[in-house]
């Protein structure tokens, strides 16, 4: 009976050691922080958004302030993943030969932001994107990048791209925008994801215009320094601070360097005004205005 009663001894300290092992491994996971990344189908957006808003899905016929709606969804993601950090946004669009336009350039060099681009036939459509979104929502899971990913687009392929995320434990959110009529995601995506939260028109309106000639010349005017635009920022923000009061700012720095959609595009469009200069598309002078109205309110704070 001896080397019985030592084999369940042994037995037993293995089952303990094997229980201090979970203990710490759960005790580790739980003081991990979720991570989450937005990964932008730019096909999908352009075309929804522009007949949403501008009522044309030819990307020609209107602007988009890419740079303006990727820090709306960057808070839009930062109140439904309230105690997850963001990873970065995955931004997938396509060009002849996989090289940048000067609009995909611009948005590559914005902070926390990767672009990533498939090939463009000469119909204009996008060849190899969703593979690409596959991969790397699949990486990204496999190895714990993320725990959860927020995905605009609405094509069927990427199914596939949906299930492979989920098999290594991701949650996968599905994000559409708002149909004029009927739907504009394919169904069986729908049916795959976790959930799915669709944006509206209100959400978009500030992001996209439709071009106008007026538009052209303006951007076709002298193009303004970097110091000139950060002085108007500066301008906007002690004009924003007199009228709004202290209680407001209080309000706004916490979220530094990310400024709510409604104030953003208010600075944006009273910029131009001053300027006399459309800084749609400018990722540069963008971030020299913010950089200056956030200069002009810290200094007040």
């Amino acid at each position: 009976m001896e080397p019985m009663n030592d084999d369940l001894a042994h037995l037993g300290a293995h089952i303990d050691r094997t229980n201090e092992l979970l203990e710490r491994m759960l005790a580790e996971v739980a003081k991990t922080p979720s991570t989450h990344a937005i990964f932008v189908d730019a096909g999908y957006l352009y075309a929804a958004a522009g007949r949403l808003v501008a009522g044309t899905e030819d990307r020609r016929a209107f602007d988009l302030d890419a740079e303006g709606l990727i820090d709306a969804l960057i808070d839009k993601a930062r109140s439904i993943f309230a105690d997850s950090r963001l990873l970065r946004v995955y931004w997938y669009d396509g060009a002849r030969r996989r090289i940048h336009t000067a609009e995909q350039q611009s948005i590559a060099e914005l902070p926390d932001v990767k672009v990533r681009l498939g090939n463009l036939n000469a119909n204009n459509q996008q060849k190899g994107v969703d593979s690409l979104i596959r991969s790397d929502l699949e990486s990204l899971a496999r190895h714990r990048a993320i725990s959860d990913a927020a995905l605009l687009g609405g094509d069927e392929d990427l199914v596939s791209a949906v299930e492979a995320a989920q098999g290594y434990g991701a949650r996968v959110h599905l994000w559409g925008i708002e149909a004029p009529e009927g739907r504009n995601q394919a169904e069986p995506l729908l049916w795959e994801v976790d959930s799915q939260r669709t944006f509206d028109l209100e959400f978009f309106k500030p992001y996209v215009s439709r071009r106008t000639a007026a538009a052209y010349e303006a951007t076709a005017g002298t193009r303004p320094g970097r110091d000139d635009v950060r002085f108007v920022g500066a301008q906007i923000a002690a004009k924003w601070l007199a009228s709004r009061g202290r209680d407001a700012l209080v309000e706004l720095l916490p979220g530094h360097p990310y400024l709510p959609g409604s104030v953003d595009q208010d600075l944006l469009v009273e910029a131009e005004g001053l300027l006399q200069y459309s800084l749609r598309g400018q990722a540069d002078l963008r971030r020299a205005l913010r950089d200056g109205f956030w200069d002009h309110l810290q200094a007040q704070y």
